[in-house]
């Protein structure tokens, strides 16, 4: 399975050749590091971590994450987005060999004002659902999660700063599997160049309050707009440092492939 992916995702690659006019390019980027903007896209997120636990584990966790504006008024949005991962481990847990397979999705609706406010905050909030959509225990929660998100950012000379934020709690599933009950946060800062380029960092800090367990990485990516005909998109590579105190890997690389679908 795991080979079957990075060809799929390879090939994906290969397509986004060509670079996108400059001006379009450049707005795009901007664009891009705006969770609840008014642009469709579907970005294809591989992370590998290496180094896992006392063998020396490794994992490849690929999230796709379709986002979809809705217009439902005319001053505000509704921000459709999913994390859908796709997982591919070994050794993660002691010689546990390997395990592959759906985790579960979370689905996130942002309710978000067309245009910033007078100060030029730009921000959304709204429910979040985790979903039991996984296809191997060893990924699965088994539990329906609900809870709420929002998101808040400022885009200056060429900056962007804010950061995202949910709270997940379970509402049913399977008695036997530990409930959810876990803060997701996410603050960012970027810097968009002329030519479709960006450099942004951001940390994703997971804490669970059942397990007392606190697990994040932070990640640095940088990234190019590219176009071929009419489909652009964006190609993006960088280092994952992870910290915590859960079974966290020693170091790790994130990508990411960003289909564009402008108006």
């Amino acid at each position: 399975m795991r080979a079957r992916i990075y060809f799929v995702y390879f090939v994906l690659l290969v397509i986004c050749i060509n670079q996108a006019h400059t001006q379009t390019a450049d707005e795009l980027a901007k664009k891009l590091q705006n969770p609840v903007a008014s642009l469709i896209s579907i970005p294809i997120q591989p992370n590998f971590d290496f180094g896992i636990g006392p063998s020396d584990g490794t994992r490849m966790l690929m999230n796709i994450q379709p986002v979809i504006p809705l217009s439902i008024s005319e001053k505000n949005n509704l921000i459709a987005r999913v994390v859908l991962p796709i997982i591919s481990q070994n050794d993660v847990a002691g010689p546990s060999g390997s395990q592959a397979g759906l985790g579960d999705a979370v689905i996130s609706g942002f309710f978000s004002p067309k245009a910033p406010t007078k100060g030029g905050l730009i921000w959304g909030a709204g429910p979040v659902l985790s979903v039991p959509t996984a296809t191997n225990d060893a990924f699965a929660s088994k539990k329906l999660g609900v809870g709420p998100t929002a998101v808040f950012l400022k885009q200056i000379s060429g900056f962007t700063v804010g950061s995202l934020i949910n709270h997940i709690v379970s509402i049913g599933g399977d008695n036997n599997r530990p409930d959810i009950n876990a803060t997701f946060i996410q603050p960012f800062i970027a810097r968009n160049f002329t030519g479709g380029y960006a450099l942004a960092l951001n940390t994703e800090l997971s804490q669970n309050w059942e397990a007392s367990s606190t697990n994040g990485t932070i990640n640095i990516v940088g990234s190019k707009v590219f176009r071929i005909g009419k489909q652009t998109c964006q190609f993006g590579a960088g280092p994952r440092i992870p910290y915590g105190n859960g079974n966290f890997s020693s170091w790790g690389i994130r990508t990411v492939l960003v289909l564009l679908f402008p108006k």
